[in-house]
Parts: C-alpha cells; structure tokens; sequence
C-alpha cells in the first residue's frame, strides 16, 4: 500500500528550529520529522512513499540522496577505516517517489497532483508529517477495510498549553484547558479509498470541502500521540516527557482487538512516541 507524505508546507510554527528548513526536516535526535514517520509505516510493511515536496524540497531530495544508513544502524569498521560492513539497514527496501506539487499549494491540491502515481492503488495512506504515534497500523487499516468507507482519519486530544474561553455577552461563562475541553483536531493520519478523488475538487482544501461532503463521524479509540507543531513539542518529544492520558473517558470502543496499554516508550525502530490519547474517525 502506498503512502502519500505532504511535506511542501512552510512550517510556520516551528520556525524557529530552523529558518531555511522545511517542517519534515526538523530533526529529533539525529533523524528529522520525515524519517521517523516514514520508519513508522515501514514497520508495518508499507515502504513505497510518494513525497509531496513543495517549499525547500530540495532540503528532502538531497537528504536521501546523501542518506548515510551508519548514523542510524551499528555497523564493523575495520583496515583502518577502508572496509565498513553495515550490521543491518534501514532504508534499502524503500521505494520514495519525489513529487514536486507546488510551492504554495494546498494539501488537497498537493493530493490531486500525485493522483496519477497512485494508479491501480483501491487504498492508500497519506500523513500531514507532523505527528508521531503508536497507533496499531494494521489493525487500523484491517478496521477501514472492514468499514467500507471512503476516508479515516486520527481525531486526537490537543497537545498545546492554552486555555479557551466560554463567553455569553462580555461575561466569562467558562474557561478550561484545551485538553480538557472535550475539543478534538484532526491528527494527520489518513486512509482513503482512491474514491476520494471523486469528493475533491480543483483548488479546495482536503479537510474542507471535501470532507464536509463526506461527514458521518463515528468516534472508535484512543492510542496515543504527539504532535510536533512548534519547539516546545519538538523539545518534549526530545525529552519524552509523559502528559497522562486520560484513559478514563467514556468512548464506545467498537474496536476492542486494538486497545492497548498506554505505555511510554522511546524513539526506537517502532518510532513509538508517547502523547495524548486519539479517537479514529469514519468519513
């Protein structure tokens, strides 16, 4: 199955990690953003990727391009540094296609300029590349199979520290935590039937438009995650410092087989990333 990565946007957010440096490229530990969610959907087999490149792609060209696997995998040095033998690999049965989609456009038109290289493909995934997660994948695309449905995606529990307000007239009503607000957003995860492309049209924005055709929310389960929007998410995935997760709320879990422990682990091969917990959506 194939994986359609948007990596073209600016990253205005987390700017500040590095001026010049597309959002995908903003490293944790010594591999970027882009690495790890492609090291994800590898490990539950899913290695041909279509890069929908965009602002600096050619930051991403050139980083797989000059891709050293030692950074990332042990490997015997020996003859005085003449003969290097990789103990293993991690990129080599990888197919990346890298699309130049525009620098300015859309995620839905960044969507509509790769359909041709998703040809024969009835399922595919797509990712905004700016989260990281535990999510069982196979279980997650078993359930979409199972479900008949055009589009899914990961609805999680925000992770920034803000409050929101409840007002009525100039009276404050209510004021509450956004994670505690009962408010999801859309986590950037995505399984689409190819019928999506019938549901979107020239220049809209894909969770827009076409998803308001699509709306039929049915919430599912809770895993966790972490977005990695600015760089105090960026330092707290660095630091894999733990938010509880409130595991407690009351969901209908349709999904039985896919619930799990909520257990931090570390940025390893399973790119396994502890965050807040996240419902999965039908559209």
């Amino acid at each position: 199955m194939k994986v359609v990565l948007f990596c073209g946007g600016l990253g205005l957010r987390i700017r500040e990690a590095r001026e010049q440096m597309p959002k995908p490229m903003v490293t944790i530990g010594y591999r970027p953003i882009l690495w790890h969610v492609m090291k994800y959907y590898a490990h539950f087999g899913h290695k041909d990727f279509i890069l929908c490149l965009g602002f600096r792609g050619d930051m991403i060209k050139n980083f797989f391009r000059h891709y050293d696997e030692c950074v990332s995998n042990n490997f015997v040095l020996s003859n005085g540094g003449q003969t290097l033998e990789l103990l293993n690999r991690d990129i080599d049965d990888w197919r990346i296609s890298f699309v130049d989609t525009g620098l300015s456009s859309n995620v839905g038109q960044r969507l509509q300029a790769v359909e041709e290289h998703l040809v024969g493909e009835e399922v595919f995934l797509a990712n905004y590349v700016d989260g990281l997660t535990d999510l069982d994948l196979t279980a997650y695309v078993r359930y979409f199979r199972e479900h008949n449905k055009t589009a899914s995606f990961i609805c999680v529990t925000p992770t920034q520290s803000f409050h929101v307000v409840a007002t009525s007239g100039n009276l404050v009503t209510g004021i509450r935590h956004i994670g505690r607000s009962g408010i999801e957003m859309n986590g950037g995860y995505f399984i689409f039937h190819r019928d999506i492309f019938r549901y979107l049209r020239d220049g809209e924005e894909l969770v827009e438009e076409p998803f308001q055709r699509l709306i039929e929310a049915q919430p599912d389960r809770r895993r966790l995650w972490i977005g990695v929007h600015d760089a105090r998410d960026r330092a707290e995935v660095r630091a894999h410092r733990v938010a509880e997760p409130d595991a407690h709320r009351d969901l209908a879990l349709v999904m039985p087989e896919m619930r799990a422990e909520l257990v931090p682990d570390r940025v390893a091969d399973r790119v396994d990333v502890i965050g807040e917990p996240h419902v999965v959506v039908d559209l």
